[in-house]
C-alpha cells in the first residue's frame, strides 16, 4: 500500500476524467488522476475529437484553395498536397493540448498515477502495483471502437477511426462503414483529399437520430461534394489482402449481394463503453446490458464511494457531456446539488457545411403527441452567409403550439455548431421563440438566420 491516500481518484484522463480532478480540486480535495497512455486527454484529444477537428480543417482549406478560390476572385496556382506536413500540424495540435492538460494537472496539484487502475476494493486502486487509497473513485475510462462480426479491424487495410487519423497516403477508393458522425466526418476528409468515398449505412438515411429533414438535406449536400451512398445495406464481409479490402453487401432487408473493392476501408459503427481489466467484479459494481456501468442521477453506481461519468454511462457519447458530468459530480462530493437536462446537450457533425442539433427532433415530437410549430430560414438569404459564399443549409426552430417555448433548434449551415450555443442557452432558461425573435443580433453575421428562424416561428420573417 503507498504511503499516499486520496480524498478522489478519477481512473481516466478523458474530458470527463481530467475535469472532474480539476473542479474537485478547486475544491479543496487532494485528487489524483489513472492514466495509462504516454499523454493525458484521453481519446478525445489523442485519437478522436481534437487530431480528427485538425484534418477536418486542414482538408477544407485544401479543398477551398484547390477548387473554391477562383470563384471568389483568388488565383492561387498550382495547389499541392502536403500529406505528410498536414499529418505533422496534426500531431502538433495533439501534442499542445496534451502538454495543456498536463499543465492544468500541475497547476491543481493533482496527481498522476500513471499506468492501469484496477479496482481492488471501494477504497483502493492499484496502479502498477502499487495500492492507492482513496475515499472516492470515479470511473471515467471512456468508451471503444466498435467491430462488426467477422471484420477484422487491422488499422492498415481495415481500419477504425483511429487508423484513419494516420494513412500515410491518400487512397483512391475508400469505403466507410457506417452513415453516423464518426464515418461522415472522417469521409469527408479523405474525400476532399482525393479518395473516392462510399458510404455504406444499414438505414435508409444517414445521421441516424438527427431530425429527418437535416438528415435528407445533408445527404443532398455532401452528394453534391462527391461521396457516394449505399442506403439500406449491410456489409457482410470484408476481407483485406495485401492490394485492398474485398467487400460483400447485401440490402438489408434481404436480397441479392453484390461486390465492393476498395484501397481502404474505415468502420464507423458506433462505440462500447470500455471497461475491460478495470476490476469492477472485485467489487460487484453493475452493468447494464450493453455493458454501460448503472448509476443514479447523482452518478453513484451500486457500490459506496464508487461513481462513473461519461461513455462508461447511459447517454450521448460526447466529450462536452462528459465534462459536464464531471463538473457536477465533483461538486456533489463537496455537498453541493447539480443537475443535467440530457435533453439538452448539443450535439455537432464537424463536416461542412456543419450540423448542429439540440433538444426534440420533428419526429420525436410527433410520436409524443406534442402540437408545436416550425420556423425555417435559409442561409441563402443572409447577407453575410452570401458573402461566405456558403449558402447551403438552414436553421430550424421547433416551438411549443400554446407556449412558444423553444423544444428544439436542428441547422445544417456553416458553423453551426457555434450557433447552435445561443440556442443551447437560451433553451436551459425556458426561451420562447419570440425571446430569440426580439433579441437584437449583429448584423451582418450568420447568427440573424437563428434570429429569422424564431421569427418564422410566427410566420414573420423580414428576409425570405
Amino acid at each position: 500500500m503507498s504511503e499516499k491516500s486520496y480524498d478522489l481518484i478519477v481512473i481516466g484522463s478523458g474530458p470527463g476524467g481530467y475535469v472532474c480532478a480539476i473542479r474537485a480540486s478547486q475544491l479543496g480535495m487532494k485528487v489524483a488522476c489513472v492514466e495509462k497512455r504516454d499523454t493525458l486527454g484521453g481519446t478525445c484529444l489523442n485519437i478522436g475529437c481534437i487530431p480528427s477537428k485538425a484534418l477536418l480543417s486542414t482538408s477544407e482549406k485544401y479543398h477551398e484553395a484547390k477548387d473554391g478560390f477562383a470563384e471568389i476572385g483568388i488565383k492561387a496556382g498550382k495547389i499541392e498536397l502536403d500529406l505528410k506536413g498536414m499529418m505533422k500540424f496534426k500531431d502538433s495540435v495533439v501534442g499542445a493540448n496534451t502538454k495543456g492538460i498536463e499543465f492544468l494537472f500541475k497547476k491543481n496539484k493533482i496527481d498522476w498515477l500513471k499506468g492501469t487502475g484496477v479496482i481492488k476494493a471501494k477504497d483502493i486502486v492499484e496502479v502498477g502495483g502499487t495500492e492507492y487509497k482513496t475515499k472516492n473513485i470515479v470511473i471515467a475510462t471512456g468508451s471503444d471502437v466498435v467491430s462488426l462480426s467477422g471484420i477484422e479491424i487491422d488499422e492498415k487495410r481495415i481500419v477504425s477511426s483511429t487508423g484513419a487519423l494516420e494513412l500515410d497516403s491518400v487512397p483512391k477508393e475508400m469505403v466507410v462503414i457506417g452513415g453516423g458522425v464518426i464515418g461522415l466526418e472522417l469521409g469527408s476528409v479523405w474525400s476532399r483529399l482525393g479518395a473516392n468515398v462510399t458510404v455504406v449505412e444499414f438505414q435508409d438515411q444517414i445521421l441516424p437520430g438527427m431530425d429527418g429533414e437535416i438528415r435528407k438535406e445533408a445527404g443532398k449536400i455532401f452528394k453534391r461534394q462527391g461521396l457516394k451512398f449505399k442506403l439500406s445495406t449491410k456489409v457482410t464481409s470484408a476481407k483485406a489482402s495485401t492490394k485492398g479490402v474485398d467487400l460483400t453487401l447485401e440490402p438489408a432487408a434481404g436480397g441479392k449481394a453484390e461486390k465492393l473493392s476498395a484501397d481502404i476501408v474505415l468502420v464507423a459503427v458506433g462505440r462500447k463503453a470500455y471497461t475491460d481489466a478495470l476490476g469492477l467484479e472485485n467489487v460487484g459494481v453493475e452493468v447494464d446490458e450493453r455493458g454501460r456501468i448503472k448509476t443514479d442521477q447523482h452518478f453513484k453506481t451500486n457500490i459506496e464511494g464508487i461513481y462513473a461519468i461519461g461513455d462508461v454511462i447511459a447517454g450521448p457519447m460526447l466529450a462536452h457531456k462528459a465534462e459536464d458530468e464531471g463538473v457536477v459530480l465533483a461538486e456533489i462530493l463537496d455537498g453541493q446539488s447539480g443537475h443535467i437536462d440530457y435533453n439538452l446537450i448539443p450535439g455537432v457533425v464537424y463536416t461542412w457545411p456543419e450540423v448542429a442539433s439540440i433538444g426534440q427532433t420533428e419526429e420525436q415530437l410527433k410520436e409524443s403527441g406534442i402540437k408545436y410549430k416550425t420556423g425555417k430560414f435559409p442561409f441563402m438569404a443572409n447577407g453575410r452567409a452570401r458573402a461566405m459564399n456558403a449558402l447551403d443549409g438552414f436553421v430550424k426552430i421547433l416551438a411549443d403550439a400554446k407556449t412558444d417555448r423553444v423544444l428544439g433548434c436542428h441547422i445544417i449551415g456553416p458553423e453551426a455548431g457555434t450557433l447552435i450555443a445561443e440556442v443551447a442557452l437560451g433553451m436551459e432558461f425556458g426561451t420562447s421563440a419570440e425571446d430569440i425573435a426580439r433579441t437584437c443580433h449583429a448584423h451582418p453575421t450568420l447568427e440573424e438566420v437563428v434570429k429569422e428562424a424564431a421569427l418564422a416561428v410566427d410566420g414573420r420573417p423580414i428576409h425570405v
